[in-house]
């Protein structure tokens, strides 16, 4: 039995743990019953198939590759908006706000999330499906964290196939949750169309802090919390609005707006979505949403070379046999970077002069 014909079999996702009954094998699905059923909006069939996805075995990985062809024509059509925020903004209960907020409004919502620390804690995205309570039982919602593999951009990797997978099967909205730390906002930013930034009320330090690459990748800014005091949010809401006034707007047919808005009370999340809305027809009568989206297809092609490169580097028999010497050698002193890179790139059968 190969991949190519048969599928393969899965336990629905975790490995069961250490010493535990092993889990009943489900029945083994060819790629046209993956296909079929992600079209029809099976649930658990689409779990499977993300399963696989994420799956670091290359029987799974070759399959999944096969599934997402099939699905590729049947993607594309979803509002794709990245959300990202400060700590303590209230991630988790805006995004189950706006979630319930558009599937009473007839849309299908995907959650996703990028977190790079979800292999080793489980990651905030996991306690945050915990806490959408409401969404996570919505039949119109679905909520899926996306392991990291130990890197960012097995996390990127994982959700870019992920949204292809929630798309074909009829989710007209993708929410892709970032934690909000390091990289991870610039490389969502590169998968969505839309990149919303939360933010407090009360700007002052808290503006000082803001890294500048995030507020340039920014498509709207919304003070949440806005009813604990509403003067006080519109005050940020001045404050960040003319931050964003002396930068140069990454887009040429938007300005981004900064909005107030209170995810608890349910206040301004209509507002919020019209905004969305009204970028996405800007950007596709301009022609700058398709062109951005063919971009994001390229920078991800691109993404998963170096994530290949890298692991067939890392993996190379003679790379691991001299790695450990090369290691201690420039820690000590006794080798330049410069020339640890051209041993490891010789190791690997690449020439390479300093």
């Amino acid at each position: 039995m190969t991949a190519d014909n048969k599928g393969v079999s899965d336990y629905g996702g975790f490995a069961p743990r250490a010493g535990a009954k092993p889990a009943v094998r489900r029945r083994q699905l060819s790629v046209d019953e993956y296909v079929a059923g992600v079209l029809a909006g099976d649930r658990t069939i689409m779990g499977r198939a993300i399963t696989l996805v994420e799956s670091r075995n290359a029987e799974h990985r070759k399959l999944a590759q096969q599934i997402l062809v099939k699905l590729l024509p049947h993607a594309g059509k979803a509002a794709r908006v990245g959300i990202t925020g400060v700590p303590g903004v209230g991630k988790s209960t805006f995004i189950e706000a706006m979630g319930k907020h558009l599937t009473a409004r007839d849309h299908k919502v995907a959650v996703l999330a990028v977190d790079p620390t979800s292999s080793r804690t489980g990651g905030s995205i996991l306690g945050d499906k915990t806490r959408m309570n409401e969404l996570a039982i919505d039949p119109n919602a679905f909520i899926r964290p996306s392991p990291s593999s130990g890197t960012l951009g097995g996390v990127t990797r994982t959700t870019r196939e992920t949204m292809v997978i929630v798309e074909a099967a009829g989710y007209d909205v993708v929410l892709v949750e970032t934690v909000g730390v390091g990289q991870s906002e610039t490389m969502v930013s590169d998968m969505v169309d839309f990149f919303l930034v939360l933010m407090l009320p009360g700007a002052g330090d808290e503006l000082q802090g803001i890294k500048k690459g995030v507020l340039e990748i920014a498509d709207m800014i919304a003070v949440n919390k806005a009813d604990a005091d509403e003067k006080k949010a519109r005050l940020a809401a001045r404050e960040y609005r003319t931050a964003l006034h002396i930068m140069t707007p990454a887009s040429p047919n938007w300005n981004p707006p900064v909005l107030t808005c209170s995810a608890l009370a349910n206040k301004g999340l209509a507002e919020l979505w019209e905004k969305v809305e009204e970028h996405r027809a800007k950007l596709t009568g301009s022609g700058e949403l398709p062109a951005r989206r063919r971009d994001q297809q390229l920078k991800w092609m691109w993404q998963m070379v170096r994530d290949q490169l890298m692991d067939a580097l890392v993996e190379h028999p003679e790379v691991k046999h001299q790695l450990p010497e090369i290691e201690h050698s420039v820690a000590e002193g006794g080798l330049t970077p410069a020339l640890a890179t051209q041993r490891i790139l010789q190791a690997f059968g690449v020439k390479f002069d300093v």
